[in-house]
């Protein structure tokens, strides 16, 4: 018989796809689990189009986030919406919130990152849409489109190169400051991408972007906008916490289970080392959560 109450099972921090993945096996095992989000969903929630992932031939980042959270709750889960400041381990992990404590044998961290967006008139309009920061998975939405690159460093130059080869062959370049090597503008050049260099101030376009305004007048034609500027992780509340990272200091190493460097505590979803999509994030979360109940029942024996 399910226990409810706190101290919980699992408590999950973010209703990434990850964590609502962990929660649907966790909640079928009859565990007390709570989940734990200030804005259910997050970047996800923001995904305009989603076509890679299986059983969803076109849907909503939304809609699959909204199923699939009303199938955990549908199994005992309960669902808060507060945003976690701080995770402390004792004998047991303590998660703060501004209203109250909860506690936890286990956590499983999903709260995921949020990109690093160019101030840009109209961006809002249009992000999602026609204007993207990801690769794998709006790439295939610029096949054959007038497409525009707007980034500020190396990773930008190398990605105009892959998306010339991958969708189109209409692509232009525009990097605000960065100057890159010599070699590679000639590349640029060889490749038929066109290179700017300039700051953007707006989108022209109603219902998709149709061109980028600059700050100094000029205009540049596109459909479609991929805009490189990385993301930051949404891990404050990890701070107190030591964690390993990877080689440069940023994303979390976790195990085959993804369990972190301290025991009982996962990560899922982009704040790890693995790749960032919808459905590996919902993988790595069902793996957690096999693994969590594993341990449960091994300490009962």
């Amino acid at each position: 018989m399910k226990r409810k109450g706190n101290p919980y099972d699992v408590i999950i921090v973010g209703a990434g796809p990850g964590g609502i993945q962990a929660a649907i096996y966790l909640g079928r095992y009859n565990f007390n689990v709570l989940i734990l989000d200030r804005a259910i969903g997050g970047r996800t929630r923001h995904a305009v189009h989603v076509e890679n992932y299986m059983g969803f031939p076109k849907a909503s980042g939304g809609e699959i986030l909204d199923i699939g959270l009303s199938q955990a709750k549908h199994f005992g889960v309960e669902v808060i919406e507060e945003a976690v400041n701080e995770i402390t381990k004792g004998s047991t992990f303590t998660v703060k919130t501004d209203n109250a404590e909860y506690r936890a044998k286990f956590v499983i961290v999903s709260s995921g990152v949020r990109d690093n967006l160019p101030q840009i008139e109209n961006l809002g309009k249009h992000f999602g849409k026609t204007v993207y920061t990801c690769v794998d998975c709006d790439g295939h939405r610029t096949t054959g489109k007038k497409l525009l690159v707007i980034g500020n460093s190396f990773p930008s130059v190398r990605l105009a190169f892959g998306l010339k080869e991958m969708f189109t062959d209409d692509v232009t370049l525009l990097l605000i400051m960065y100057d890159p090597p010599e070699d590679y503008v000639e590349a640029l050049a060889d490749e038929g991408i066109t290179l700017v260099k300039g700051r953007p101030k707006r989108f022209i376009g109603e219902e998709q972007v149709e061109a980028l305004e600059l700050e100094d007048g000029r205009v540049i034609e596109c459909e479609r906008v991929m805009s490189n500027f990385g993301f930051k992780l949404n891990d404050r509340f990890l701070e107190g916490l030591t964690l390993k990272r990877d080689g440069k200091g940023f994303k979390y190493e976790v195990n085959a289970h993804f369990e972190s460097s301290l025991t009982g505590l996962y990560i899922v979803g982009p704040l790890n080392t693995g790749n960032d999509q919808i459905i590996i994030a919902a993988g790595e979360g069902a793996v957690a959560a096999i693994d969590i109940k594993k341990r449960i029942l091994e300490e009962l024996i």
